[in-house]
């Protein structure tokens, strides 16, 4: 099989240009590279453009590569002007191409730019290595509010262009056998390690809250992405003792639906169904929600959230459950952006003392 390529996220090439504007900002310093260190520690680099100095400003751009992934923003030209602002934080300001939050729901609150928490952070962490001052940070991308018509973002509310997302900095490319393959790894490093009690999450947003809130060992927290069809059906030969599966409801809630792969592009939205909980239950709703996050964390109160939240959990491990008969006693959580327990079902306790080394938040 051949090896895919990793790319970058578009937050890694907006900090890595705002990195080098501010270098020629502070310093007059042209940099031909400019470099980073991700989440997970590696330090990268990649080539920087059109690099500019003017009325006490700097502005540079930097290429988007992402590999082997079909990701419309591949060779997209980040271009990112920073200027001091005298505040001891940085301001996001949307620039040509970079879209806005206008609706609830998102990670974001309407009205910022759509520059996500994590490249946020990432572009923070860039500057940092060169100053403690704050900066207005003003990220453009040529182009993008075209290549935005590509995505979810005219649906989500998200007018004006792309939006600059990442959690790890890289882009995992996407290939069915390469991530079953991957998978299948994941599976034999925990069987190697007798564990006979697993979690299984989309990604890295569930992974970190795993670990967060549960005793557990690396090796027992399996990231399936969107593969929870062909994940479940391994998971059910391996006789394990337990099972909990934890991630966003706007994922997971896809399960209860009987929806296997839980791409966007390959499945139906989970708003109807929790829309449809609600009605059971006797709440009134507004007319339309964009997301599953927005319907939890601004359409319903604390009570209402965590009721609404218990029954879903609680269809989808009756669905998963009723569908993959030799999985063990399996409970499911789900949690929101933030990371925050929002609802469950099934027993927790176990989880409290789940086999494995624990992991430090």
């Amino acid at each position: 099989m051949k090896s895919l390529r990793w790319g970058l996220t578009t937050g890694t090439c907006a900090a890595l240009a705002a990195k080098a504007a501010a270098t020629l900002l502070l310093t007059g310093e042209q940099v031909n590279r400019a470099e980073l260190t991700l989440p997970d520690g590696a330090r990268i680099s990649l080539p920087v453009h059109d690099l500019t100095l003017t009325d006490g400003a700097a502005e540079a751009a930097v290429e988007k590569d992402a590999g082997d992934d079909p990701d419309v923003t591949h060779q997209a030209l980040l271009r990112v002007k920073v200027a001091l602002n005298g505040r001891d934080c940085h301001r996001f300001i949307a620039g040509p191409g970079v879209g806005v939050v206008t609706k609830a729901g998102l990670a974001l609150p309407p009205g910022e730019a759509a520059i996500n928490p994590g490249p946020r952070q990432l572009i923070s962490s860039a500057l940092a290595e060169l100053s403690s001052a704050g900066f207005d940070v003003t990220v453009s991308v040529p182009d993008g509010e075209r290549l935005a018509a590509q995505t979810f973002n005219p649906r989500l509310g998200i007018v004006g262009g792309i939006s600059i997302l990442g959690t790890t900095g890289r882009v995992r490319p996407f290939s069915i056998p390469a991530l079953r393959a991957g998978l299948k790894c994941a599976l034999d490093v925990a069987v190697a390690e007798k564990l006979d009690a697993l979690v299984a999450v989309p990604g890295n947003m569930g992974r970190r809250a795993a670990l967060r809130h549960f005793q557990l060992g690396a090796s027992q927290v399996i990231e399936v992405s969107n593969e929870w069809g062909y994940m479940l059906e391994e998971l059910a030969g391996l006789g394990l003792r337990r099972l909990l599966l934890l991630g966003h409801p706007g994922k997971l809630g896809k399960l209860a639906m009987g929806q296997w792969q839980t791409h966007s592009a390959q499945s139906q939205s989970a708003v109807p169904l929790v829309q449809d909980l609600c009605r059971a239950a006797g709440m009134t709703l507004p007319e339309t929600a964009n997301t599953v996050e927005e319907l939890f964390m601004a359409q319903l109160g604390g009570a209402e959230r965590q009721q609404i939240a218990d029954r879903l959990a609680e269809r989808i491990r009756l669905t998963v459950s009723r569908k993959f008969v030799q999985l063990p006693e399996t409970a499911v959580v789900l949690i929101n952006l933030q990371g925050e327990l929002i609802g469950s079902s099934g027993s927790l306790t176990p989880w409290d003392k789940a086999g494995g080394e624990p992991v430090a938040d």
